[in-house]
Order: C-alpha cells, then structure tokens, then sequence
C-alpha cells in the first residue's frame, strides 16, 4: 500500500474509532443521565403511556388512572386520578404530566410504572404471554378510618393543622392529615388552561395558606407543654426524681438561672414543690423549666435524640428533623425544656414521642408502606418493624404512662377521655408564636389510648394554628384533644 493510501487507512480508521468510543460513551456512561434528563420526552410518554399501579388503604385503591386526549400537543395517553385527594394527599402526594411526581407517588415511582427491576419477572412473563406492562401497588399502613377521622377534625376546626396516629407497637402510620390540603386530581394533567392553574392557585406566592405544605411531616412547630414528656422521661432517666410521687425541688417563683427574668406558670397553679405527677396535670413551667436547668444541656439533647430529636425521617416520605439545640446556657435549657426558646418539633416526632412511652419506652421506626406488590398481587418487598431507640425503661415509661393518664382523667387532657374500657394517658400544650407572643399561639395534644388488655393500638399528635381564633380560646384540651379523641376511637373501633 502505497503511503497517501496508508494515511487515509489510518484517518478512516482513527474516525471509526472515535466513533466507537463515543456511542460506548453515550450508551453507557451517559445512559443515566440522557435517560433523567427533563428534555427527553420519550420517559415521559413512556411513564403516562400504560395505567399507573395503586396506592392501597384498607385493601382498596385511593389512586386511579384514566385514559386522556392525546389529540394537539398531548401525547400521554394515561393521568392520575384520586379518590379523596384532598384528604389523602398528605400521604400520596402527586403525579402530574406537567409538574413530575413527590412523595409515594415519586419514591415508589418505579413499582408503580412497572419499570422497577424487582418486577423484570413478571414484564418478562408479561412480554411472552403479550400482556401489556402494568404498574405493582404500594399498599400502606393508614387506616381509612382513622384517616377520615383526623382529615374531618382538622377541616371542622379551621385554620391549619396536621394530625399523625401510629401503631406503637409497629411503628405504622395509621392516619397523616394536614389542613388546609389540595386535590392532585386537579393538575394531574398537562393542560395549560385548566392544569396549569389549578396549580398555580394552590403555590404559596399565590395562596398564603399553603395548602401544598405537608405539614404534618415537614413543618416543625414549638411543642410547648408537650414536650414536658420528654424532661419528664430525662428526669426519671437520670435519676433526679425516680417516681411519680418525688416533690420535686421547686419553688414559686423560679428564677431562671444566670438571669433576673422569672419563669411563669399559666395562672396560680399549685406548682411550689410539687410532685412530678401534679406537676404534670396542671402543666407547671417552673417545675420542668427547673428540671432541663438542674439536668443541663447535654443531658437534655441525650435525652430529645433518643427521642428523635435532630434527625430527619424517613416513612419512606422525608420528615424534616426537630430540634432541640446544643451549647446552650441553663436558662435557655430552661426555655427548652418545656417546649420554647429554639425548641421546634413535627407532628410526627410528638406523635413518636407518645408512641415510645405508650410502649413501655422503645420507639418503633414509623414507616407506611407496608409492602409492595407486582400487578398480580405477588408481594415483593415487605417493610418489618424496627426498633429505632429506647428513650426510656420500661419501669419509668410505665412511671410516665400514670403520670399522662392523670393529665387526661384529672387535669388539662379531659376531652380526651374515651371510657369504655379504654385508658387514655396524654399530653396538652400551648405553645408561644410570634415575637413576644404577639400571634394566636398553636394548641397542642399528645395522646394514647390502652385497651383493657394493657395494649395500645394507638398514639396521636395534634397540632392546631388558627389565627381567627379567639386567643382566649385557644388550648390544647379544648381545640386539639377532641380531634385526638376521635382519632383515636376511629382505630380502636376499626380493630373491634
């Protein structure tokens, strides 16, 4: 071969090379990323071309597809549709043509699609037998009951709030409502007349309410009062007072450590020395204000994280992570330790907080999905509880459990009583908002309920923010425990 035919071998050569390279680059190394990439659309037409999989409660589907126009620019031939959006919201979240998918609906995309590689099986069958692809379910926890129960309580209440119920034992979310709350139906499409401002209506720019925030998984409020629960769990745990029946070392008034400032109690409570049980039923700030002081910062935090306190969550759906801070001084800790100062907690922390007491001081991981299962109703992954932590003994949990049933049968939890056989022990709080307390401050309602048997198939948190309310009227007994109340009967009477 002579030379200018070498070189033009070796060019031509050198170019099918390059090319070779390049697809490799493309087919394998890219594939991910060309695959997720919001401009490919083929993903999308592939996502909405066959019937989403469902979301199961209590056996039977809160999701649906329908089949769309896909004359004009539409080319997905399949949308979400929602039974109940607005009250199951909070739990499915949302899958839209035009604004993608969050929460079950996008952690559980791939089963739902049917492209999970779990289910290669059963598309592989499938393929053979020339069945079209079908979508798995996500089958929860929830329970309708006990969800309708909360969704009816908040929307009947006003304002916003969020309610959270968990099986203590498990760790299974049974009911996870917010209020004010949306339809996903409403934008599941991708019309630009109708989809597209529907979800403009319902974004915070444009509706101060906020109805598409999850708030019972991703806002965090000042507990109040009912973080009592957990300094009066530090203080059994550290042995500063071993029963319900210690006087505590307290005098009234209490000056916060370091300063000149006094800690009030709401009104003239018997709170001068009192008993941790007393102490508990009336709600005294100095007493527990007293105990984070003489306990101190670390052991305070020890006791919060054990709690769940500084970790998100994750059901799988995120729950942002409460708070309760380090490095601060005995007064702060004071503030701290009933429910202020930097102290801020989401419905579900609280929610687990009940829990862990309620079952005799282990904390099960809260999760709501139960299993996952292929269209054919095989189950392929199915989610076992877990432990997370032991905030507290089992012989000081059950010192607390008498405490926080005192609360409902003699004290400030009164309108949480069911009777009947069932033993409710809980919690309220009202918890300071704004600067200088110049805003109508949330009522709080921590809860669990115990059948005759000693179990107990059910712990609430309820949380209330109304800002029409008369302040006077604003209280954890009065506005949260009721709605706890009926969460709580709706599980007990959905087990009978």
């Amino acid at each position: 071969m002579n030379k200018p035919l070498r070189r033009i071998a070796i060019f031509c050569g050198l170019l099918v090379l390059t090319l070779l390279i390049r697809d490799n680059w493309l087919q394998y190394v890219q594939a991910d990323t060309l695959k997720d990439d919001p401009k490919n659309r083929r993903v999308t037409i592939a996502r909405y071309s066959t019937p989403r999989g469902d979301i199961i409660v209590d056996g039977n589907p809160i999701t649906g597809s329908t089949e769309t126009s896909t004359s004009g620019l539409n080319d997905l031939k399949y949308k979400r549709t929602y039974k109940d959006g607005p009250m199951w919201s909070p739990v499915t979240g949302y899958a839209s043509q035009a604004f993608g998918a969050n929460q079950l609906e996008s952690i559980e995309d791939g089963i739902l699609t049917g492209n999970d590689d779990r289910l290669f099986f059963r598309n592989t069958l499938d393929m053979i037998t020339g069945k079209p692809k079908q979508g798995g379910n996500v089958v929860t926890t929830l329970s309708g009951a006990a969800q309708k129960a909360a969704y009816s309580g908040l929307k009947s209440q006003g304002g916003k709030g969020a309610v959270v119920a968990l099986e203590p034992t498990t760790g299974k979310i049974l009911a996870l409502a917010s209020y004010p709350s949306y339809d996903p139906s409403s934008f599941a499409g991708n019309s630009t007349s109708t989809d597209s401002e529907a979800w403009k209506k319902l974004q915070k720019k444009y509706n101060p309410a906020d109805p598409m925030l999850n708030r019972a998984l991703r806002e965090t409020y000042p507990p109040g009062s009912t973080f009592k629960v957990v300094t009066a769990a530090a203080a059994l745990e550290n042995g500063l007072y071993t029963s319900a029946e210690d006087k505590t070392r307290s005098p009234l008034p209490w000056t916060m450590p370091g300063t000149t400032q006094q800690l009030k109690n709401e009104g003239n409570l018997p709170c001068k020395d009192a008993t941790m049980r007393e102490a508990l039923r009336v709600s005294c700030n100095t007493v527990f204000g007293k105990i984070g002081a003489d306990l101190g910062n670390d052991k305070m935090l020890a006791e919060a994280k054990k709690f769940g306190f500084d970790a998100e969550q994750f059901t799988p759906v995120r729950s942002s992570a409460s708070v309760f801070s380090e490095n601060m001084d005995q007064s702060q800790t004071a503030l701290s330790s009933i429910g202020q100062f930097n102290t801020a907690a989401t419905p579900l922390q609280m929610a687990m907080v009940a829990s862990a007491v309620a079952n005799d001081g282990k904390l099960m991981k809260p999760y709501m999905v139960d299993k996952l299962q292929s269209s054919n109703l095989d189950t392929i992954a199915q989610t076992d509880p877990e432990q997370l932590s032991q905030p507290l003994s089992s012989d000081n949990a059950q010192i607390l459990q008498s405490m926080m049933e005192t609360v409902v049968k003699d004290g400030t939890g009164q309108n949480a009583q069911i009777g009947g056989g069932v033993t409710v022990g809980g919690k309220t709080g009202t918890a300071q908002h704004g600067v200088a307390n110049s805003k109508n401050p949330y009522a709080w309602f921590i809860s669990y309920a115990k059948l005759s048997d000693g179990s107990s198939p059910v712990a609430v948190a309820v949380v209330i923010e109304d800002e029409n309310a008369n302040r006077d009227d604003i209280s954890g007994g009065g506005l949260a425990a009721p709605i706890a109340k009926s969460v709580m009967e709706a599980v007990i009477n959905a087990k009978q």
